[in-house]
């Protein structure tokens, strides 16, 4: 088996979202390949898409039931273990790609000897072909045989998971999976599933459709959605340090532990109704526990605007102040907004 497209899937049936995600599957242009949908205990209509899709295409479509809802990063492990492909790839089951995104990064990938192979994506707002906002995460100094320089950078941005193909000798040789029954695996599993990467090659096409919609994970932020985020970087954190990675490359993870502990989650967290204080108090002390000199990295605030570098430093001499005064400017935000509207 050439390829081998792992798909989770929890409620998605609706608004044609899961059959226009999988129609672009069964229809892509690379022979020998089978999809792995895993329905992670739906409860609306998506086992039943995904088994009608099954009995049309029986050749490529294998159903993955799970009773217990994983989430994604546990769906994705259960479909990892069943599959028999030379590469592996995921897609979210909301997101669909042109017929020919896999031939094109598998030819790639065999043309230059690569284990992994991304490309650019389109990000939308309706079921289209037509090309939206072109994206491109990956930089052209990051592409060829990682050297120790690259695995640096790659590091310091890696890009989505679901926009590359892998080779699964990579993923099952290494023992790499998904965090499970938590929200954001990715930001856990892409830092560490980087740092096994021997050979990356791009593909500088938006070959990849990112569909975003109101109950995207990105658009619904929550405080249990907050926790996860704490709890996977911490993942990462350990899983870094528990595999040899931690003292070579330092710099980098303290970076990216900024930005997904505690620069993107405090950010979100104080947009959310009912707030609490405690809350920002204790991930400034966990913070300050992992990374006292965070701010005197050299990477800090590449992924910040200046306002929320401002409100940093605000935070880290008075929690209080900060959360007072942050609190009040967006009241003042969205009471601008409201009036304008009118």
């Amino acid at each position: 088996m050439k390829l081998s497209i792992i798909v989770p899937v929890y409620n998605m049936a609706s608004d044609n979202k899961l059959s226009f995600c999988m129609d672009s599957l069964v229809n892509q242009t690379i022979k020998d390949y089978e999809i792995i949908a895993v329905d992670d205990a739906s409860t609306d209509d998506s086992l039943h898409v995904l088994e009608g899709f099954k009995e049309k295409y029986p050749d490529k479509v294998r159903i993955i039931s799970s009773k217990e809802n994983l989430r994604q990063g546990g769906a994705r492990n259960l479909g990892i273990k069943e599959a028999t492909g030379e590469w592996i790839g995921f897609i979210d089951s909301d997101d669909w790609i042109t017929p020919d995104y896999y031939e094109k990064l598998i030819k790639k990938g065999e043309e230059t000897g690569a284990d992994v192979v991304g490309c650019g994506y389109s990000v939308v707002g309706e079921h289209t072909f037509n090309i939206g906002e072109e994206i491109h995460d990956i930089s052209p100094d990051q592409v060829g045989v990682l050297t120790s320089e690259m695995r640096h950078r790659f590091l310091s941005k890696n890009g989505s998971m679901v926009m590359k193909v892998y080779k699964a000798e990579l993923i099952k040789e290494n023992n790499l999976s998904f965090p499970e029954k938590i929200f954001y695996e990715d930001n856990c599993a892409g830092p560490v599933w980087a740092m096994y990467f021997k050979h990356f090659e791009y593909v500088r096409e938006p070959l990849y459709y990112y569909y975003q919609h109101d109950t995207s994970t990105v658009h619904t932020i929550t405080e249990e959605r907050c926790c996860d985020r704490l709890k996977v970087s911490m993942m990462m954190l350990s899983e870094m340090k528990e595999r040899g990675f931690f003292e070579e490359f330092k710099t980098e993870i303290e970076s990216n532990f900024t930005t997904t502990y505690f620069v993107n989650t405090l950010f979100s967290y104080m947009r959310i109704p009912h707030k609490k204080l405690s809350f920002v108090r204790n991930m400034k002390k966990t913070m300050v526990k992992e990374f006292p000199a965070f701010r005197e990295n050299p990477y800090y605030g590449t992924h910040m605007d200046a306002e929320q570098k401002k409100y940093v430093d605000i935070l880290m001499k008075n929690s209080l102040r900060f959360f007072i005064q942050y609190s009040l400017l967006w009241a003042y935000r969205d009471f601008k907004a409201s009036k304008s509207k009118k």
